[in-house]
């Protein structure tokens, strides 16, 4: 069932919250071997928010998600749960506060399941460097039993919705970690525009790309999670202070007469034709819808990935940077202070984020912090540039999601950059702090999901969730993936 259907069947006490927890826990604890999806679980925490659901609900009360369980990336802060960021610095670090979009999930009566796992601290486009090991999508090939990638960095939150473990879940998304999970598992992720979500409470990586968001069954239950996680926070200073709009009443608008934008500079090299004919393929449903196809330029879509990946590195050495043995989290002893931070630091990050905080202290040099870091900030500010004019022109931009479908997890990326490429369609979008979606489309070869980009200008989520949910019900995607867990 979608997160729309099991919140109706609540009101209706058709089924009790205490017995949709129940059974959702032992479902989630079950896939664990297999799946391996979770990595923290609070059963009294669970029964215990599910009973007040059902208090609820017996005196005809509730919010948008009474009585539904939902899992949690490990990124976010649930009082009293430990929170890790899939990483051993932060093993055994229980909060004794709760994270803003968890806290406003709960006050509309969402349920606690489970924390997902996640690659390390956000770093990845695999789910291959969570401390707890692999996460595995729950699809395989046709024919094939390899295990796949559920797509990173929020892999594990996309692999629970998608094996049906829970009816929505909470992601973040620094350049592509909510959609192109989404695109690899057939679900719908998105994000809304940069301070949409607050980031307090949530671990941070890179601070201004880092935006909370939905994944989700379908484009309309991703509208309900995002408004109820949606909201201005006094606690974070780039929480937006505009109202929430009505997301989920957007899913219902007509996108006859809308403009949609194509970019030319998506179409990369080496880009398999099956993506190109999806591409084709979303663009033929929204002329069909009434839409008019307007192609667009956005020349420094090229420079896109360079600007990232100085920024995102320096951002999370500086942020990182706090995890030293002192204060929370593991500490490993040494001969003197300098031995104890080297010893903690260098048993506690792998070797990912050890990468990352190695290129930002790097570009934030003395000698380097012009030549790279300033210059990219500088191309920030024209990659939105881009986006502002072409936004002068049409309403959306329709891309793909990713360059390929989930590939194995064994597969061997000997240069760090080859993982960097999976987000080439999805940088963008967080560099210019705009809404961005991913909707499951179609299926490629070997039957695995491919998802198509929506993408709007700031503040307009509401044109996000119409054009998508068009786009979803063009596609009429129901595949799931066989049960094998």
């Amino acid at each position: 069932m979608s997160l729309a259907d099991v919140t109706a069947k609540l009101k209706a006490r058709e089924v009790s919250a205490t017995e949709l927890a129940e059974t959702a826990l032992n479902a989630a604890e079950a896939s664990q071997p297999a799946l391996n999806a979770f990595c923290a679980f609070d059963r009294d925490l669970t029964m215990t928010m599910a009973r007040a659901s059902d208090a609820k609900l017996a005196r005809g009360e509730g919010g948008l998600l009474e009585g539904a369980p939902l899992a949690i990336k490990d990124l976010f802060a649930v009082k009293g749960v430990e929170t890790t960021a899939s990483s051993n610095i932060l093993k055994g670090f229980k909060p004794r506060y709760e994270s803003t979009v968890t806290e406003k999930m709960w006050a509309e009566g969402g349920v606690f399941l489970a924390k997902t796992a996640m690659d390390e601290f956000a770093m990845g486009s695999s789910n291959k460097t969570a401390c707890t090991g692999h996460v595995v999508s729950p699809w395989r090939a046709e024919g094939s039993d390899k295990g796949l990638t559920p797509g990173g960095s929020s892999g594990g939150s996309a692999a629970a919705v998608s094996a049906d473990l829970c009816f929505g879940a909470t992601g973040t998304d620094t350049g592509g970690s909510i959609r192109q999970p989404a695109a690899f598992t057939g679900t719908v992720g998105a994000k809304g525009t940069y301070g949409r979500c607050s980031r307090w409470g949530a671990v941070a990586f890179a601070s201004s790309l880092d935006h909370p968001g939905p994944i989700a069954k379908t484009v309309r239950d991703s509208a309900i999670l995002m408004q109820a996680m949606a909201g201005h926070d006094p606690k974070e200073s780039t929480s937006l202070p505009n109202d929430v709009p009505d997301f989920v009443a957007a899913c219902g608008r007509s996108v006859k007469g809308l403009k949609i934008g194509v970019a030319k500079e998506y179409r990369v090299d080496g880009m398999p034709e099956e993506i190109d004919a999806l591409w084709q393929q979303g663009i033929d449903w929204l002329k069909a819808a009434g839409c008019e196809i307007v192609d667009v330029t956005l020349p420094h879509t090229k420079y896109a990935l360079p600007t990232y990946y100085i920024i995102n590195p320096a951002e999370a050495s500086s942020n990182l940077a706090r995890y030293d043995g002192m204060r929370f989290g593991q500490r490993v002893e040494g001969a003197d202070l300098t031995d104890t931070y080297e010893k903690t630091r260098g048993q506690g990050f792998g070797a990912e984020v050890q990468r990352r905080i190695l290129m930002g202290t790097y570009v934030l040099s003395a000698g380097y912090y012009d030549a790279y870091y300033l210059k990219a900030l500088k191309v920030r500010r024209r990659i939105l540039e881009d986006f502002e004019n072409a936004f002068e022109k049409v309403d959306a931009i329709l891309t793909p999601s990713t360059p390929s479908a989930a590939f194995a997890l064994d597969a061997q990326f000997t240069d760090p950059i080859q993982m960097y490429l999976n987000d080439v369609f999805t940088v963008t979008a967080n560099i210019a702090g705009i809404p961005a979606m991913s909707v499951p489309a179609g299926l490629d070869a070997s039957g695995l999901p491919l998802g198509l980009q929506v993408i709007t200008k700031a503040l307009d989520e509401e044109t996000m969730f119409a054009v998508g949910a068009a786009l979803e019900d063009s596609a009429g995607f129901t595949a799931k993936p066989k049960t094998w867990w």
